[in-house]
C-alpha cells in the first residue's frame, strides 16, 4: 500500500512542507491531490466539494510541477509555453500577456526564443514552472522542484516560491530532499514515512518533539561499525548516524551517562575522543528520531 490513511489540510495562502525519505509516497500523495491517482477511499475537498466527484473543480485553480520534467526539448521555451497556455484554453493577446508574465517570473525572457534541449537543467525546471504558472493558480504544487540543479538556479526557484506566497498570496504544497528549503518557505510541515503522516505541525512544534533529548556531535580519531554498535546500546541513547568516518551524531534522552559512557568504551577500544560538543536540535534530527534516516536517504 503505497499511501495509508493520510490525512493533512491547507489553508488559504499557506505554505505547506511535505517531506519524508524515497518511497514515503509524497509523489502518491500529490498524484491523488492533482487528480492524476483515484485513491481507493477517502476524500479530498476543495471548499467542501469532493474532488474526487468533480475533479474540473480543483483543475482550474491548481498548477503541477512534477518532480520529472514535463517539456518539450526541442520545442524553444516559448513555444514549449504556448503549448501548455493553449491547453488550458488561452489564447491570442490574453496568452501572449501570460507567457511573458510567466518568463519573467522565473527570469527566462531573454531565453525564450532558445530551444529547451540548450539550457542547462536548473533552467529546465524553471521553465516547467513557468508552464505550471499561466493560468494564475491559486494552488501550486511543487515536486522536489530543485533536485540536481545548479545553486544559481536553485536560489531563483526558492526566491519564486516564497514570492508567489508571500506577495501574491498563492497556496504553495511543497516537496523536498533539502530541510533548509522547507525551512525556509513553509509555515506547517508534515513529515510522512512508509505511506503515514508520523508527524505534523510548525517548525517549533516538532522541534518540541526533541525538548526530552539532546544532539551530541562526537569526533574520533578512528571508529568502526562494532564500535558504533556498541555506541547504538548505550543506554539512554535514542538514534546514532555516522555523519562521516570519523564523527557520530547521537540523539540522546537528556540527563543520561552519555560522556563517562564514551570514555569507556574508548579506553576499552584504544580510540580516541578528539571532541565533544551538544548541538541545539534541528529538524533534520527531529527526521531522524522520527524515521531512523536522514531526510537524504
Amino acid at each position: 500500500m503505497a499511501v495509508k490513511d493520510v490525512n493533512l489540510y491547507l489553508d488559504n495562502g499557506e505554505s505547506i512542507g511535505l517531506i519524508g525519505p524515497n518511497g514515503a509516497g509524497k509523489s502518491t500523495t500529490i498524484s491523488m491531490i492533482s487528480t492524476l491517482i483515484k485513491p481507493t477511499s477517502g476524500e479530498i475537498k476543495l471548499n467542501g466539494i469532493n474532488t474526487i466527484d468533480k475533479p474540473g473543480e480543483i483543475r482550474k485553480i491548481l498548477g503541477v510541477v512534477p518532480q520529472e520534467l514535463a517539456i518539450y526539448q526541442e520545442l524553444s521555451a516559448y513555444e514549449n509555453l504556448k503549448f501548455f497556455g493553449s491547453i488550458y484554453k488561452m489564447k491570442g493577446k490574453e496568452l501572449e500577456k501570460r507567457i511573458q508574465q510567466a518568463l519573467e517570473i522565473v527570469g527566462l525572457e531573454d531565453r525564450q526564443k532558445d530551444l529547451v534541449k540548450t539550457f542547462s537543467g536548473g533552467m529546465k525546471r524553471r521553465i516547467n514552472i513557468a508552464a505550471a504558472l499561466l493560468h494564475r493558480p491559486q494552488i501550486l504544487i511543487l515536486d522536489e522542484p530543485t533536485v540536481g540543479i545548479d545553486p544559481q538556479s536553485r536560489n531563483h526557484i526558492l526566491e519564486t516560491v516564497r514570492t508567489l506566497n508571500k506577495k501574491d498570496g498563492t497556496t504553495i504544497l511543497y516537496t523536498s530532499h533539502y530541510m533548509e528549503e522547507v525551512e525556509q518557505l513553509c509555515d506547517r510541515l508534515y513529515i510522512m514515512d512508509h505511506g503515514e503522516i508520523i508527524a505534523a505541525g510548525t517548525k517549533a512544534e516538532l522541534l518540541s518533539i526533541l525538548s526530552t533529548e539532546d544532539t551530541v556531535l562526537v569526533e574520533f580519531n578512528k571508529m568502526d561499525e562494532s564500535f558504533v554498535e556498541l555506541v547504538k546500546a548505550i543506554e539512554g541513547v535514542r538514534k546514532v548516524e555516522a555523519s562521516h568516518l570519523k564523527q557520530l551524531k547521537i540523539i540522546v534522552k537528556k540527563g543520561s551517562n552519555l560522556i563517562n559512557e564514551l570514555v569507556h568504551l574508548t579506553e576499552q577500544h584504544h580510540i580516541q575522543m578528539i571532541n565533544f560538543h551538544t548541538e541545539t536540535p534541528s529538524l533534520e534530527d527531529v527526521f531522524l528520531h522520527l524515521t531512523g534516516r536522514t531526510l537524504r536517504d
